[in-house]
């Protein structure tokens, strides 16, 4: 028989899932034993500062906050002495071909942690079997415009689920539920320096947070030729990394905010990002065949 004792959410801080904790904690929807909150280590200001508000929230209800991390994926990424798990950098190769590497960075700093918490909540830490038949539900924050990305858990120990589509909510919904309760100001979850943000998520970032910015500028200089894992070794990238779908430096970018494409976009939960993995091209060496890992 599955066990149902253990009931946890997937806390991204973005929109969905502080609305998915809010209903928990306010008992509309049935408890959580945790709400985790995978810690890449490099998360904008405002959603360190909106995770500490939803941790005094989720207080009163007596669901504990956990925060996992699997390293700081900004540190990582510059460390020669650390593998470097690919983000979805624009690429533009010797010859002017335009391209984009394969996206790593949400399973191995996201999912993964998570995972290795549930298994040790089981009691069955990796490599130890968990036992068939015991299981965990993992809350996900998934609305129902985005219904087409709920998926079942890829592991036995876990079965997800979807509260926001038991409910029938969409985005919207949520948005108007965060308002009513005084957290309109829910920032999206996506890393400082995602390329996946909209150059209206850029132009926020440089006038709102300006020390998130010039990180972003930093490290967006400090990959152009590849990790640093492979410049010590000797196998620089082939072509550049960028950060901006312009392939030009991040602080030489002409940002161009446009309403139809950069309005509420979701974020980068960990089960939850809405970009696809695009194929690897314009790599190094070893990074020549489309949907191959890029490793360094």
């Amino acid at each position: 028989m599955r066990a149902t004792n253990h009931r946890y959410l997937s806390l991204g801080a973005g929109v969905q899932s502080s609305t998915v904790l809010l209903l928990a904690a306010r008992g509309e929807i049935p408890t959580f034993t945790a709400a985790i909150f995978a810690d890449t280590g490099w998360e904008p200001a405002p959603v360190y500062a909106h995770l500490r508000r939803l941790q005094q929230i989720a207080a009163t209800a007596a669901i504990p906050v956990v925060r996992v991390t699997a390293g700081d994926i900004r540190r990582d990424a510059l460390d020669p002495g650390h593998r470097f798990a690919s983000m979805p950098l624009f690429t533009l190769g010797p010859h002017g071909e335009r391209g984009m590497s394969r996206r790593q960075c949400t399973g191995e700093y996201k999912i993964k942690p998570i995972k290795v918490e549930v298994r040790r909540r089981l009691g069955y830490p990796h490599p130890a079997r968990v036992p068939a038949g015991l299981t965990a539900d993992m809350a996900i924050g998934i609305s129902l415009d985005e219904i087409g990305r709920a998926r079942d858990a890829d592991v036995a120990y876990m079965r997800n689920t979807f509260p926001l589509l038991d409910l029938g909510w969409r985005r919207e919904d949520c948005l108007r539920y965060l308002t009513d309760n005084g957290l309109a100001d829910t920032p999206r979850s996506a890393c400082v320096g995602c390329p996946f943000r909209t150059d209206a998520e850029w132009a926020r970032l440089r006038r709102d947070d300006p020390a998130g910015w010039n990180d972003a500028v930093a490290f967006d200089a400090a990959i152009r030729h590849g990790s640093a894992r492979a410049n010590a070794a000797g196998q620089p990238l082939r072509g550049q990394f960028f950060l901006h779908r312009q392939r030009v430096p991040l602080d030489q970018v002409t940002l161009r905010p446009r309403a139809d494409v950069d309005g509420d976009v979701p974020g980068c939960g960990p089960w939850t990002c809405p970009h696809t993995d695009p194929p690897v091209t314009a790599g190094d060496d070893t990074a020549a065949t489309p949907g191959r890992e890029v490793r360094h």
